[in-house]
């Protein structure tokens, strides 16, 4: 039998079993309508012929007998015309047998929670390379001058691997004076290696001046440092023409060191 969706026409040929005499509730397979669709009507079946009589064989005719040939076949003067063949009738041809029908039998699944009225997306996103680029550019920007920001603001970590200055810049004014005459490195009688080192800073400008922190790097004989340590002024604030003298000694500095080198500290 032959059903058809109410909502949107979709036909679909089913066989009469899947219906059923009582009719039954199906869905369609394309728009997930459901409604109860009827059973086929019976239709009663033929009687059955009534018996024919076989038919009574004829009596065969005889054959007619030849006219006389004329006068002028018998004396040779003409041929006698050739009999005409009879040509029988081809046999029939066996018919094919029709082919098979198929059939779309209609969802038979019912589910019982489930609502035409529920909402189902209409179609899948799909993927758009382009845009998923362009997001991914826009946050590495993004990303790229909040860092460049927080350097500017902040400077580098002391992790980052970047070549430092030792010291800090000169101090406006102000003027270190350490001569290598006034550095002792001796060994004590106990073998203890010393260091001291002595000198002035002087400010030479027209304004008191605050003096920030020292420090002393010792090197080795390829200039690598191998001890340093940071000195405190006796006087952080010098007037002008003013002077304050530092005396240092340190001692267990390494067998390694070969010189010192005195500036300010970093900041």
């Amino acid at each position: 039998m032959i059903i058809a969706c109410p909502a949107c026409t979709t036909r679909y040929a089913v066989p009469d079993t899947a219906i059923g005499v009582e009719g039954r509730t199906v869905r369609c397979a394309k728009c997930r309508h459901s409604w109860f669709q009827d059973g086929p009507v019976l239709v009663p079946p033929p009687a059955p012929p009534a018996s024919v009589p076989e038919p009574v064989a004829a009596a065969p005719t005889p054959a007619p007998e030849p006219e006389p040939a004329p006068a002028a076949v018998e004396a040779g003067l003409a041929e006698p015309e050739p009999p005409i063949a009879q040509v029988s009738a081809p046999p029939p041809l066996a018919e094919e047998p029709p082919a098979e029908r198929e059939y779309v039998s209609a969802p038979t699944d019912y589910d019982d929670d489930y609502s035409s009225f529920a909402y189902e997306p209409p179609f899948r996103v799909r993927r758009n390379p382009a845009r998923m680029w362009m997001i991914a550019a826009s946050l590495f920007a993004v990303v790229s001058l909040s860092a460049i920001g927080v350097v500017a603001w902040y400077g580098l970590p002391d992790w980052v691997p970047l070549a430092r200055p030792t010291f800090a810049e000169a101090q406006a004014g102000l003027v270190l004076e350490f001569p290598p005459n006034r550095q002792d490195r001796r060994t004590l009688p106990n073998g203890t290696e010393f260091f001291g080192a002595s000198g002035t800073i002087r400010n030479v400008g027209r304004e008191a001046r605050t003096v920030p922190s020292l420090l002393i790097v010792l090197r080795d004989a390829r200039e690598r440092i191998v001890y340093s340590w940071e000195v405190a002024p006796p006087k952080r604030s010098l007037a002008p023409g003013e002077s304050v003298t530092v005396n240092e000694a340190v001692t267990d500095v390494p067998k390694s060191a070969k010189f010192a080198e005195i500036g300010w500290k970093p900041g």
